[in-house]
Protein backbone atom coordinates (compact mmCIF):
# COMPACT_ATOMS: atom_id res chain seq x y z
CA UNK A 1 0.00 0.00 0.00
CA UNK A 2 1.12 3.32 -1.19
CA UNK A 3 1.56 6.40 1.59
CA UNK A 4 -0.16 9.26 1.00
CA UNK A 5 1.79 12.25 -0.26
CA UNK A 6 2.69 14.56 2.89
CA UNK A 7 0.89 17.39 3.69
CA UNK A 8 2.00 20.90 3.08
CA UNK A 9 3.00 23.62 5.46
CA UNK A 10 -0.04 26.64 5.10
CA UNK A 11 1.81 29.27 6.39
CA UNK A 12 5.00 29.71 4.31
CA UNK A 13 2.95 29.48 1.36
CA UNK A 14 0.20 31.81 2.59
CA UNK A 15 2.97 34.32 3.18
CA UNK A 16 4.30 33.90 -0.33
CA UNK A 17 1.14 34.71 -2.27
CA UNK A 18 -0.36 37.15 0.32
CA UNK A 19 2.24 38.85 2.84
CA UNK A 20 0.37 38.55 5.74
CA UNK A 21 -0.32 35.92 8.42
CA UNK A 22 -2.30 33.19 7.49
CA UNK A 23 -5.63 33.33 9.75
CA UNK A 24 -5.94 31.52 12.86
CA UNK A 25 -8.98 29.67 11.34
CA UNK A 26 -7.06 27.67 8.31
CA UNK A 27 -5.60 24.44 8.90
CA UNK A 28 -1.77 24.25 9.57
CA UNK A 29 -0.94 22.19 6.49
CA UNK A 30 -3.06 21.44 2.76
CA UNK A 31 -2.67 18.71 0.43
CA UNK A 32 0.85 19.01 -2.11
CA UNK A 33 -2.10 19.48 -4.82
CA UNK A 34 -3.58 22.66 -3.07
CA UNK A 35 0.09 24.00 -1.97
CA UNK A 36 1.39 23.35 -5.83
CA UNK A 37 -1.52 25.61 -6.95
CA UNK A 38 -1.20 28.11 -3.52
CA UNK A 39 2.87 28.51 -5.18
CA UNK A 40 2.26 28.55 -8.86
CA UNK A 41 4.11 30.46 -10.66
CA UNK A 42 4.05 32.03 -14.01
CA UNK A 43 7.22 30.55 -15.66
CA UNK A 44 8.63 32.93 -18.77
CA UNK A 45 12.37 31.42 -19.03
CA UNK A 46 11.70 27.87 -20.31
CA UNK A 47 14.12 25.19 -21.94
CA UNK A 48 14.75 24.50 -25.47
CA UNK A 49 14.26 20.90 -24.49
CA UNK A 50 11.11 19.60 -26.47
CA UNK A 51 7.46 18.89 -24.63
CA UNK A 52 6.76 15.19 -26.03
CA UNK A 53 4.01 14.91 -28.17
CA UNK A 54 2.19 12.46 -26.28
CA UNK A 55 2.06 14.44 -22.83
CA UNK A 56 0.71 17.41 -24.84
CA UNK A 57 -2.12 15.52 -26.38
CA UNK A 58 -3.13 14.10 -22.74
CA UNK A 59 -2.92 17.89 -21.68
CA UNK A 60 -5.21 19.16 -24.44
CA UNK A 61 -7.25 16.39 -23.28
CA UNK A 62 -7.32 17.64 -19.38
CA UNK A 63 -8.07 21.58 -20.57
CA UNK A 64 -11.17 19.61 -22.46
CA UNK A 65 -11.84 18.16 -19.27
CA UNK A 66 -12.73 21.97 -17.93
CA UNK A 67 -16.49 23.05 -17.37
CA UNK A 68 -18.22 24.45 -20.11
CA UNK A 69 -21.77 26.30 -20.46
CA UNK A 70 -24.27 24.00 -20.89
CA UNK A 71 -22.18 21.19 -22.86
CA UNK A 72 -22.16 23.93 -25.51
CA UNK A 73 -18.18 23.65 -25.79
CA UNK A 74 -17.88 27.20 -27.08
CA UNK A 75 -14.19 27.46 -27.67
CA UNK A 76 -10.43 25.85 -29.71
CA UNK A 77 -7.07 25.44 -29.36
CA UNK A 78 -4.83 25.77 -31.93
CA UNK A 79 -1.13 25.02 -31.60
CA UNK A 80 0.99 26.70 -33.35
CA UNK A 81 3.83 24.03 -34.54
CA UNK A 82 4.91 26.47 -37.93
CA UNK A 83 8.01 27.66 -37.48
CA UNK A 84 7.72 30.71 -39.91
CA UNK A 85 4.07 31.45 -37.68
CA UNK A 86 5.55 31.32 -34.57
CA UNK A 87 8.41 33.61 -35.88
CA UNK A 88 5.59 36.19 -37.30
CA UNK A 89 3.62 35.94 -33.53
CA UNK A 90 7.24 36.82 -31.84
CA UNK A 91 8.23 39.28 -34.00
CA UNK A 92 4.86 41.59 -32.97
CA UNK A 93 6.22 41.13 -29.25
CA UNK A 94 9.91 41.88 -28.70
CA UNK A 95 9.56 42.82 -25.26
CA UNK A 96 8.20 38.55 -24.54
CA UNK A 97 11.17 36.65 -26.49
CA UNK A 98 9.92 33.32 -24.81
CA UNK A 99 7.21 33.41 -27.25
CA UNK A 100 9.78 32.83 -29.96
CA UNK A 101 11.81 30.17 -27.30
CA UNK A 102 9.09 28.31 -25.70
CA UNK A 103 9.25 25.13 -27.12
CA UNK A 104 5.18 24.64 -27.11
CA UNK A 105 3.34 27.79 -28.59
CA UNK A 106 -0.60 28.07 -27.93
CA UNK A 107 -3.08 30.21 -29.36
CA UNK A 108 -6.88 29.62 -26.81
CA UNK A 109 -9.93 31.09 -28.85
CA UNK A 110 -13.97 31.92 -27.93
CA UNK A 111 -15.62 29.77 -30.41
CA UNK A 112 -19.31 30.71 -31.31
CA UNK A 113 -18.95 29.54 -35.43
CA UNK A 114 -19.31 25.44 -34.25
CA UNK A 115 -22.28 26.37 -33.18
CA UNK A 116 -24.00 27.95 -36.02
CA UNK A 117 -22.44 25.52 -38.30
CA UNK A 118 -24.38 22.57 -35.43
CA UNK A 119 -27.61 24.53 -36.57
CA UNK A 120 -27.45 24.51 -39.66
CA UNK A 121 -27.05 20.63 -39.92
CA UNK A 122 -29.54 20.07 -37.99
CA UNK A 123 -31.83 22.41 -39.50
CA UNK A 124 -32.15 24.76 -36.65
CA UNK A 125 -31.60 28.69 -36.34
CA UNK A 126 -29.34 30.05 -34.10
CA UNK A 127 -31.09 32.44 -31.34
CA UNK A 128 -28.51 33.10 -29.35
CA UNK A 129 -25.79 34.85 -31.60
CA UNK A 130 -25.34 37.64 -28.68
CA UNK A 131 -23.20 39.35 -26.26
CA UNK A 132 -24.43 36.43 -23.61
CA UNK A 133 -23.04 33.75 -25.98
CA UNK A 134 -19.76 36.20 -26.74
CA UNK A 135 -19.35 35.97 -22.98
CA UNK A 136 -19.82 31.96 -22.90
CA UNK A 137 -17.17 31.56 -25.22
CA UNK A 138 -14.36 33.67 -23.72
CA UNK A 139 -15.49 31.80 -20.19
CA UNK A 140 -15.04 28.72 -21.74
CA UNK A 141 -11.89 29.17 -23.23
CA UNK A 142 -10.48 30.97 -20.35
CA UNK A 143 -11.83 27.78 -17.97
CA UNK A 144 -10.07 25.74 -20.60
CA UNK A 145 -6.89 27.34 -20.82
CA UNK A 146 -6.74 27.51 -16.97
CA UNK A 147 -7.19 23.71 -16.55
CA UNK A 148 -4.45 23.24 -19.07
CA UNK A 149 -2.24 25.42 -17.47
CA UNK A 150 -3.09 23.29 -13.91
CA UNK A 151 -2.36 19.57 -15.39
CA UNK A 152 0.72 20.94 -16.91
CA UNK A 153 1.99 22.12 -14.01
CA UNK A 154 1.34 19.18 -12.24
CA UNK A 155 3.77 17.47 -14.84
CA UNK A 156 6.64 20.04 -14.27
CA UNK A 157 5.97 22.20 -17.17
CA UNK A 158 6.16 25.76 -16.53
CA UNK A 159 3.39 28.07 -18.34
CA UNK A 160 2.92 31.76 -19.34
CA UNK A 161 -0.11 33.29 -20.73
CA UNK A 162 0.05 35.79 -23.18
CA UNK A 163 -2.93 38.30 -23.99
CA UNK A 164 -0.99 40.80 -25.78
CA UNK A 165 -1.51 38.84 -29.06
CA UNK A 166 -4.71 41.00 -28.80
CA UNK A 167 -2.87 44.06 -29.22
CA UNK A 168 -2.41 42.77 -32.66
CA UNK A 169 -5.64 40.67 -33.50
CA UNK A 170 -6.07 40.99 -37.13
CA UNK A 171 -2.73 39.72 -38.05
CA UNK A 172 -3.15 37.15 -35.70
CA UNK A 173 -6.39 36.22 -37.38
CA UNK A 174 -5.13 36.41 -40.86
CA UNK A 175 -1.72 34.56 -40.21
CA UNK A 176 -3.90 31.82 -38.26
CA UNK A 177 -7.49 31.86 -40.92
CA UNK A 178 -9.29 32.59 -37.63
CA UNK A 179 -12.65 32.14 -39.24
CA UNK A 180 -15.91 34.64 -38.74
CA UNK A 181 -17.30 33.51 -35.11
CA UNK A 182 -13.95 32.19 -33.68
CA UNK A 183 -11.66 34.86 -31.83
CA UNK A 184 -8.86 34.88 -29.65
CA UNK A 185 -8.46 34.36 -25.77
CA UNK A 186 -4.16 34.41 -25.25
CA UNK A 187 -1.72 32.68 -26.36
CA UNK A 188 0.34 29.98 -24.38
CA UNK A 189 3.85 29.44 -23.83
CA UNK A 190 4.45 26.32 -22.35
CA UNK A 191 8.10 24.33 -21.82
CA UNK A 192 9.99 22.76 -19.50
CA UNK A 193 11.18 25.31 -16.50
CA UNK A 194 15.18 27.37 -17.23
CA UNK A 195 14.26 29.27 -13.59
CA UNK A 196 12.20 28.94 -10.74
CA UNK A 197 10.55 32.07 -11.24
CA UNK A 198 9.02 33.51 -7.97
CA UNK A 199 5.18 33.33 -6.51
CA UNK A 200 3.55 36.88 -7.08
CA UNK A 201 1.86 38.16 -4.55
CA UNK A 202 -2.05 38.57 -4.07
CA UNK A 203 -4.62 40.84 -3.32
CA UNK A 204 -5.71 39.80 -0.06
CA UNK A 205 -8.89 37.92 0.63
CA UNK A 206 -10.06 40.96 2.07
CA UNK A 207 -10.64 42.72 -1.24
CA UNK A 208 -12.03 39.60 -3.58
CA UNK A 209 -13.84 37.53 -1.17
CA UNK A 210 -17.13 39.13 -0.41
CA UNK A 211 -20.11 37.42 2.01
CA UNK A 212 -23.83 37.55 1.40
CA UNK A 213 -23.63 41.40 -0.27
CA UNK A 214 -20.74 43.04 -2.08
CA UNK A 215 -18.66 45.59 0.06
CA UNK A 216 -15.54 47.33 -0.75
CA UNK A 217 -16.25 49.93 2.05
CA UNK A 218 -12.72 49.38 3.50
CA UNK A 219 -11.05 48.82 -0.05
CA UNK A 220 -8.89 52.27 0.65
CA UNK A 221 -6.78 50.91 3.37
CA UNK A 222 -6.68 47.44 2.32
CA UNK A 223 -5.13 48.30 -1.09
CA UNK A 224 -2.30 50.78 0.83
CA UNK A 225 -1.07 47.79 3.55
CA UNK A 226 -0.95 45.64 0.14
CA UNK A 227 0.59 48.23 -1.52
CA UNK A 228 3.41 48.50 1.37
CA UNK A 229 3.91 44.81 1.78
CA UNK A 230 4.12 44.30 -2.01
CA UNK A 231 6.56 47.18 -2.47
CA UNK A 232 8.84 45.86 0.34
CA UNK A 233 8.78 42.30 -1.16
CA UNK A 234 9.47 43.03 -5.04
CA UNK A 235 8.94 47.09 -5.45
CA UNK A 236 7.99 48.06 -9.17
CA UNK A 237 11.53 48.68 -10.98
CA UNK A 238 11.59 52.08 -13.36
CA UNK A 239 11.59 50.06 -16.53
CA UNK A 240 8.49 48.41 -15.59
CA UNK A 241 6.09 51.27 -14.74
CA UNK A 242 3.33 52.31 -17.05
CA UNK A 243 2.98 55.43 -18.87
CA UNK A 244 6.30 57.14 -17.42
CA UNK A 245 6.15 59.63 -21.02
CA UNK A 246 2.80 60.58 -19.71
CA UNK A 247 3.12 60.12 -15.29
CA UNK A 248 7.09 60.40 -14.96
CA UNK A 249 9.26 57.70 -13.19
CA UNK A 250 7.72 57.10 -9.71
CA UNK A 251 10.45 57.00 -6.52
CA UNK A 252 7.44 54.51 -4.81
CA UNK A 253 5.20 53.18 -7.32
CA UNK A 254 2.99 50.67 -5.43
CA UNK A 255 0.68 48.20 -7.48
CA UNK A 256 -2.41 50.58 -7.50
CA UNK A 257 -0.64 53.26 -8.80
CA UNK A 258 0.94 51.40 -12.12
CA UNK A 259 -2.76 49.34 -12.17
CA UNK A 260 -4.31 52.92 -12.50
CA UNK A 261 -1.72 54.16 -15.24
CA UNK A 262 -2.28 51.23 -17.30
CA UNK A 263 -6.38 51.95 -16.92
CA UNK A 264 -6.09 55.49 -17.84
CA UNK A 265 -4.59 54.89 -21.50
CA UNK A 266 -7.10 52.63 -23.77
CA UNK A 267 -6.07 49.35 -24.93
CA UNK A 268 -6.80 47.37 -27.46
CA UNK A 269 -9.84 49.54 -28.63
CA UNK A 270 -10.32 48.00 -31.87
CA UNK A 271 -11.33 44.45 -30.51
CA UNK A 272 -15.02 45.55 -30.43
CA UNK A 273 -14.40 46.41 -34.34
CA UNK A 274 -12.69 43.27 -34.96
CA UNK A 275 -15.56 40.81 -33.50
CA UNK A 276 -17.96 43.32 -35.71
CA UNK A 277 -15.57 42.13 -38.95
CA UNK A 278 -16.07 38.41 -37.57
CA UNK A 279 -19.62 38.39 -37.81
CA UNK A 280 -19.69 38.19 -33.30
CA UNK A 281 -22.68 40.39 -32.31
CA UNK A 282 -22.74 42.09 -28.98
CA UNK A 283 -26.47 43.37 -29.31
Amino acid sequence: MTDAPAAIALAPLWDARFGEAAPADLPETVPPALARILSRRTMRRLKPDPVPDGLLSVLLACAQSAPAKSDLQQYSILVVRDPAKRREIASWLPAQPWVAEAPVFLVFLGDMRRGRQLGELRGKPNANDNVDSFMNAAVDAALAMETFLLAAEAAGLGCCCISMVRNHIDALAELLGLPDGVFPIAGFCLGWPAAEGRVSMRLPPAAVVHVDRYDDTRLPEVIEAYDRRRHARAPVAPGSQRQTERYGVAEYCPWSENVARQLSVPERAGFRDFLARHAIRLG
